[in-house]
């Protein structure tokens, strides 16, 4: 019998959610998924060191001899994500997602802008738009971002999905993407509830998830689902059959290492019963959102997350722009303002 990362690639597509490289090579996945906290986690690596070192590099030449640290490592930000989204589509066959510095989650344009710059990026390096996918958090300012970008042939990921009004006004929007993330949906009512766990079914992540996934089948929206942020291969095994589900090496690898018969539950083609359509503007989507106290609390607790991912990113490269220059490393140079 199959192993079941085998059966389930065979019906869902398989993403590593991870920015280190060789954890990728190690898997077959068709896509990857990056963010803030897993470039820094990668960038703690001494093989991808090396990657480190080019991006502030060509963030040197690319600011000027006479540009100061910030801005150099500003630039450097932006490097890096596209240095480490280039290495993952030599290994790949489909796309990467990189994320828009997640401290522009409430600023509609600013994330058009970077958006648009690290698109030009890829670009640059010859690789195509239908290759990558721009990770935006699901704020009402981000979606409305992610509609413009999808007007200009740019494709976003919606990410830190909590809830079902960001969901659905991500379809709304004509998104390519969600990533509604199982596992802190999870956490919340865990901690909330007090109870130690959850069966596969009842898990309210999965829950979530099964509930957007049949409502867009239904209303034949085009956006995909992609569930992330596992805690479990029981989650995992829930949603067999969801268009696509980004999953860490380590769950990867038991998936790898476990037999049994996997069985489909979410099916695109016969979606289970589901709610009535619904139509959001402004209002009725905050409305809706602060209606849900998880869904409030883990989009603010995810952008706050990875806001402090990027300032810890910036300052280790603040320092390492001073050993590659034989400077005095920078510290309190306001290297995490927005």
């Amino acid at each position: 019998m199959a192993n079941l990362l085998d059966q389930l690639a065979a019906m869902t597509v398989v993403v590593a959610d991870t920015g280190d490289i060789d954890a990728i090579k190690q898997f077959t996945p068709r896509d990857a998924t990056t963010n803030p906290s897993l470039i820094l986690a990668a960038a703690q690596i001494p093989t991808y060191q090396n990657l480190i070192d080019l991006s502030l590099q060509e963030s040197r030449q690319v600011m000027g001899a006479d540009a100061g640290a910030d801005a150099v490592v500003r630039e450097a930000l932006d490097e890096i994500c596209i240095t480490f989204g280039k290495e993952i589509l030599k290994i790949v066959p489909g796309r990467v997602s990189t994320e828009v510095d997640a401290r522009l989650s409430y600023d509609t344009e600013a994330t058009i802008t970077k958006a648009r710059k690290l698109i030009g990026l890829y670009n640059q390096a010859g690789i195509s738009n239908d290759r990558v996918l721009i990770k935006v958090a699901s704020t009402w300012e981000g979606i409305r971002a992610a509609e413009q970008l999808e007007r200009e042939g740019i494709h976003c990921n919606l990410t830190l999905l909590f809830g079902f009004a960001q969901a659905v006004a991500c379809a709304e929007a004509g998104v390519t993407l969600i990533s509604p993330f199982v596992g802190r949906i999870l956490d919340w009512y865990k901690k909330s509830s007090g109870r130690e766990g959850y069966p596969g079914p009842e898990d309210p992540g999965v829950i979530s998830v099964t509930q957007i996934f049949n409502y867009f089948k239904t209303y034949d929206y085009k956006t995909e689902v992609m569930g992330a942020s596992f805690r479990n291969i029981e989650e995992i095994i829930e949603l067999a059959g969801c268009d696509l589900l980004t999953i860490s090496p380590a769950l990867l690898d038991q998936l790898r290492h476990t037999d049994g018969e996997l069985e489909r539950k979410l099916n695109s083609f016969d979606p289970a019963p589901t709610d009535s359509q619904i139509h959001l503007d402004e209002d009725s989507f905050r409305q809706m959102l602060a209606a849900d106290p998880m869904a409030t609390e883990k989009l603010d607790e995810g952008i706050r997350g990875f806001c402090k991912a990027i300032e810890t990113l910036e300052a280790q490269l603040a320092h390492r722009l001073g050993e590659l220059e034989d400077a005095p490393a920078l510290v309190g140079t306001g290297l995490t303002q927005a």
